[in-house]
């Protein structure tokens, strides 16, 4: 096992990496801008180094500096996280010249399944069902105006790089689609570098599921259950839950050997997600691989008992998964609420100092932070600054326990998404498992 490794984030995630590390004896190194000084994921660290300025570009995204600060240290192994540089081909390539595991799968399906055009084509020539759409880069408006004839309306204009709902827009007609394209581009160049887009159709009363693989260097490579994420605002995920309730056991088992059969295509190796989007009927469609560690992944560890970052850095060292996928049990069920400090009706975010923070504690809820007391909100990462987990026995409890969780769930000095999060819990349709990925529009936000 490694003894020491560097936490290439910030945030929630990189305080719960660090935790996992201290669990089995490795020391951690962090980095941080010089607005996150005082950050908890700094305070949490065994070494931690400055390296740049406030903007990503100038120190979480900054290569060079971040692989300065790997070999300096002595980390012989560097943990991304999500988000960041956790997808970065280039950087995994870096860490690979520098003599520094990247905790991670290889550059090659990393560049495979971060092309979402490319993964869809590999996919579906597999054999695998791929939502209906076109499987070619679209540069160009005119271009998609074209496909778009060929598949019919609605359908969802994408970025063909990153993830996130970054880049993603839905398109009821023509207009609606040269409206989007060009923004959408943008968006996509600014944060990916790759304007590149696609279109699917739009499928209607769907749910957003994903399927948790682990894959070590042998190619033993097992699923281990699934999350339903349907509950997303402006395409972006809010609540999950693990395991769904929608499914029926039938479609369970053959979506994660589905899932599986994927993460073989490109000999994948350590933590991953495949992600499909289901219909009314449980027909399930192809969306895209993470080739990390999903930002939802506590509620996966509720029900298994696994901690998926230890079996990340395991796998990295060069140790065999040590069960097979008959050793694989679900027991109850799990919830994630994601709390940004944005406001709940604009969505915008909320910068500001944190004046005050009470959590609610309790049987079977478990809080993953990145904030303190005196924390200080900036506007320059993302708005994400925890997740309330629940477990209960089943579904029901579940929820009982997440309701009264937010009720109790305290933030002040910046504006938070709680009281979404509450409307969200408290509603009968939630409640009876009705979480279409229009949940959002339907229920709490209608959209005239």
């Amino acid at each position: 096992m490694f003894q020491k490794v560097l936490v290439a984030n910030r945030g929630e995630i990189a305080v719960r990496i660090i935790h996992t590390c201290r669990l089995l004896g490795i020391k951690t190194v962090a980095f941080y801008s010089v607005v996150d000084v005082v950050a908890l994921h700094v305070q949490k660290a065994d070494d931690a180094y400055l390296v740049g300025g406030a903007r990503v570009a100038e120190s979480y995204l900054n290569i060079d500096k971040i692989i300065e600060v790997a070999v300096s240290s002595g980390a012989e192994a560097i943990h991304p996280g999500y988000g960041l540089l956790s997808e970065n081909t280039m950087f995994a390539e870096a860490c690979k010249v520098a003599g520094i595991v990247f905790i991670g799968p290889a550059p090659n399906a990393i560049a495979i399944m971060g092309n979402k055009v490319a993964a869809r084509k590999l996919v579906e020539a597999s054999g695998v069902p791929v939502v209906p759409g076109i499987s070619t880069p679209l540069l160009e408006v005119e271009a998609a105006v074209s496909a778009a004839k060929a598949i019919g309306y609605p359908l969802m204009l994408k970025s063909s790089a990153g993830g996130g709902g970054i880049g993603m827009q839905f398109a009821s007609n023509e207009a609606a689609l040269r409206k989007a394209f060009a923004g959408n581009q943008k968006r996509a160049m600014d944060f990916f570098g790759d304007g590149a887009m696609y279109l699917e159709k739009y499928v209607a009363d769907s749910r957003h599921i994903e399927v948790q693989v682990l894959a070590d260097a042998e190619g033993n490579t097992v699923f281990v259950g699934e999350r339903e994420c349907s509950i997303q605002r402006r395409h972006q995920k809010v609540i999950e839950e693990a395991p769904s309730c929608f499914l029926n056991e039938t479609n369970r088992l053959k979506m994660g050997h589905t899932a599986v059969q994927i993460a073989k295509l490109v000999h994948y190796q350590n933590a991953g997600t495949v992600e499909f989007l289901v219909d009314e009927d449980q027909n399930f469609y192809f969306l895209e691989m993470n080739t990390r560690l999903q930002v939802e992944h506590p509620v996966t560890e509720a029900v298994t008992g696994l901690d998926l970052v230890a079996e990340q850095l395991k796998i990295a060292a060069g140790e065999l998964l040590s069960f097979t996928q008959s050793d694989v049990k679900l027991c109850g069920h799990a919830i994630e609420a994601r709390i940004y400090a944005e406001d709940p009706k604009t969505f915008f975010p909320s910068p500001g100092q944190i004046t005050h923070l009470d959590l609610p504690e309790g049987e079977g809820i478990r809080h993953e932070l990145g904030i303190h007391q005196q924390s200080k909100i900036t506007p320059f990462y993302d708005p994400m600054i925890a997740k309330l987990v629940v477990w209960g026995e089943d579904r029901a409890q579940a929820i009982e326990r997440l309701q009264k969780a937010l009720d109790h769930y305290q933030v002040a000095g910046i504006k938070t998404n709680i009281a979404l999060l509450q409307s969200i819990a408290n509603h009968q349709a939630f409640q009876a498992g009705e979480t279409t990925t229009d949940f959002i529009g339907k229920n709490i936000y209608p959209v005239n």
